[in-house]
């Protein structure tokens, strides 16, 4: 069995083949203590590669509107406070059908196009409210789920907010681990717990959030997502948005190398997303850049790749504004919802 490279620093990037599915692939496979025990990381590789990446990927001009207007399709477009309300969320699934006004569409060459955000994310409570909202539209109402964002309520009561959320109508599920297994190295009942989520999803896809900023180290941020793919994950997801650090670029980076290593292992195919502190086109296309030199373009796509946000659309917005005109709008002026 290969042993993980989940954060090697190569002279060359070695890419998957690009014939990929639109959507994960991935059932799971047994438990194998092997490839976890295997996983090894770098320190000093990963933050010199994640510090050298803006430096050497940057793109201008029409280049850059296009891989903004990729960034839109792949957000998660997000509400997760206590003052939500029906009203908000509708206004949120709005903005999630018409992401950019049609003006700038026009401008970009965009007209005939079908842009959505990737999909709408909301507590439980809003599940029902947000598939109204979008009915008709295909894009996916996902719920975060299992006791988020700290995930510990009783194991009985995670799995019934799952089936509660399908029951609803969601799409997709945000589930969070128990943090305390990956802290004390307890591989299997990480396995066990996410395996148990998995089969409360039904047809629903899985993202499993790992919760980075609580893991202490990188080496068990690439543990976690490789017990996380074997028991099932559709994706692999940093943060919840509520921990003191969330993605970042060190991170991700061990992550898309398990993702990597997951694949060339079983064959199977899991998606990947960043969730929290992303607020700007800057940020969102280094992780853009990040996985095409990691994982292709094959993967920058809504299906395998989601971006966790709620203010990035706003300066995206913005972004594309002073590309059509040259001039830079007040934020108030592309108001998320």
């Amino acid at each position: 069995m290969p042993q993980p490279a989940a954060a090697r620093e190569t002279a060359s990037v070695h890419h998957l083949p690009n014939a990929l599915p639109e959507h994960p692939d991935n059932p799971g496979v047994p438990f194998d203590p092997e490839p976890v025990a295997g996983i090894r990381v770098n320190l000093s590789a990963v933050e010199r590669r994640a510090a050298t990446l803006p430096g050497r990927r940057t793109v201008k001009k029409e280049w850059q509107a296009a891989w903004l207007v990729r960034a839109i399709e792949c957000i998660d477009l997000t509400t997760l406070s206590g003052d939500d309300t029906e009203g908000r969320v509708e206004r949120l699934c709005a903005k999630a059908r018409k992401p950019l006004r049609d003006d700038l569409k026009e401008a970009l060459g965009l007209g005939n196009r079908r842009i959505t955000v990737g999909a709408v994310c909301v507590y439980h409570r809003f599940v029902a409210t947000a598939k109204r909202a979008l009915e008709g539209s295909d894009i996916p109402v996902a719920a975060v789920s299992t006791a988020f964002p700290a995930g510990l309520a009783p194991f009985e009561t995670r799995l019934r907010e799952i089936e509660a959320s399908v029951a609803d109508g969601a799409d997709e599920i945000d589930t969070v681990i128990t943090r305390e297994h990956v802290l004390k190295g307890d591989w299997k009942a990480l396995y066990d717990e996410v395996r148990a989520f998995k089969d409360a999803c039904g047809p629903a896809y899985m993202k499993t959030i790992l919760g980075t900023g609580d893991l202490k180290t990188l080496r068990n941020v690439g543990r976690a997502s490789m017990v996380a793919m074997m028991a099932g994950s559709d994706f692999i997801k940093t943060s919840t948005g509520k921990e003191g650090v969330n993605a970042t670029i060190p991170v991700a980076l061990v992550m898309l190398r398990a993702i990597r290593a997951y694949r060339e292992m079983t064959g199977h195919v899991v998606g990947f997303k960043p969730a929290g502190g992303i607020s700007t086109a800057k940020d969102v296309m280094t992780y853009e850049f990040l996985m095409k030199e990691e994982l292709g373009n094959a993967w920058l796509q809504p299906g395998l790749f989601r971006i966790g946000a709620s203010s990035l659309l706003a300066d995206i917005e913005r972004q594309l504004e002073h590309y059509v005109t040259g001039r830079y709008a007040s934020f108030d002026h592309h108001a998320m919802a």
